[in-house]
């Protein structure tokens, strides 16, 4: 049906120029409406379902602590279901105390329940805040990974995130936010003065600046290394990322927008193949 068969449909509901004009415009609303469910609502909550089993709590155990195991950031498993991916700042300093305290995640069981695994840490990208754990025992359900090539993830694709927001206020059960990519951008500009440089800005710049993805969906703490994914396919295409890019990217601003981004999968698949 033409766009002004639609108008000329709806327009003969209304008694008033007005009032057509408003009808028209709820239709519409409306017509928006149905087709974002459509694009999201068929198979985004199947995709979860397959997503939420490879997602873990990185944090860190202390047996006489209250509560022993304390959440700092989410992994996800990747590789041969004994790797967990996360932001490098993510990954605990463990310092020489009187009660032993080690490097852990949480992840959730088939069956239900949480189980608490050791981990080691395996290798690290600071450059591109990324680093890889060694899970302890049986391997869990890797996600599958982008390649990360040009062209493959664009502006407007229609994305989601899952992880575990605010853990240690809301728990450890995983939250879904779904947006779209809103722009490629580089993750350092130049500031309006040299004097509004920071050191993280000046290096990056210095090192020249990648491309990260911008996101219209909001992240919290506990956010950092969820796994950025395509909503129908349920393929990583990115790492959330909340210190280095803000620390980089929006330095120069004198309110910060609290804008989301995701670094880039093509990163941690080099990474990957770097301990391989």
């Amino acid at each position: 049906m033409s766009k002004v068969g639609i108008d000329s449909n709806v327009c003969g509901l209304a008694s008033r120029p007005a009032g057509c004009a408003l009808t028209v415009f709820v239709f519409r609303a409306v017509i928006l409406a149905l087709l974002a469910d459509l694009t999201f609502g068929a198979t985004l909550p199947e995709t979860i379902d397959r997503i939420k089993p490879s997602l873990v709590a990185v944090g860190t155990f202390q047996k006489t602590r209250s509560p022993p195991f304390r959440a700092l950031g989410t992994g996800f498993i990747v590789g041969d279901g004994t790797v967990v991916a996360t932001n490098a700042h993510v990954v605990p300093v463990i310092t020489d105390t009187q009660e032993p305290e080690v490097m852990a995640v949480l992840l959730r069981l088939p069956e239900g329940g949480l189980q608490m695994r050791e981990v080691r840490k395996l290798a690290s990208d600071p450059e591109h805040d990324l680093a890889l754990l060694k899970l302890n025992g049986a391997p869990g359900p890797a996600l599958q990974l982008g390649d990360g090539n040009a062209g493959s993830v664009r502006e407007g694709q229609a994305v989601a995130f899952s992880g575990f927001p605010l853990i240690s206020a809301l728990g450890p059960f995983p939250a879904t936010n779904r947006g779209i990519i809103s722009a490629i951008t580089p993750i350092a500009i130049p500031g309006a003065s040299a004097n509004r440089l920071g050191d993280k800005q000046i290096k990056q710049l210095s090192r020249g600046p990648y491309d990260i993805y911008q996101l219209d969906a909001t992240a919290y703490p506990g956010n950092s290394g969820s796994p950025v994914y395509d909503a129908d396919t349920g393929e990583v295409i990115g790492i959330i990322n909340m210190v280095l890019v803000r620390g980089s990217k929006e330095n120069a601003l004198s309110n910060p927008s609290g804008i989301t981004y995701a670094i880039p999968v093509k990163f941690l698949v080099e990474l990957l193949r770097a301990t391989h």
